[in-house]
């Protein structure tokens, strides 16, 4: 997700539809999702491991924050 410090004009753009669209008055912060699939098992060390991928690979730091890393065993593609 974009830094909550800086603007955000797609989300900007999307809570200015929603408005006029008369769908209510939202603020909207609008962000990106990976998914990465494994055979691996699940251990607190996969999700660490996960989760610096996504602050070192993923995201850009300067800009972006990771949220949430989640896990959803046995997904069907």
């Amino acid at each position: 997700m974009p830094k909550a410090e800086l603007l955000d004009p797609q989300g900007k753009a999307i809570a200015g539809a929603l408005a006029r669209t008369g769908r209510g008055t939202f603020d909207v912060r609008a962000g990106k999702r990976f998914e990465l699939t494994t055979d691996a098992t699940v251990t607190d060390e996969l999700i660490a491991t996960v989760r610096e991928i996504a602050e070192d690979v993923l995201s850009n730091g300067v800009i972006e924050d990771v949220v949430a890393v989640h896990v959803v065993e046995n997904a069907v593609a």
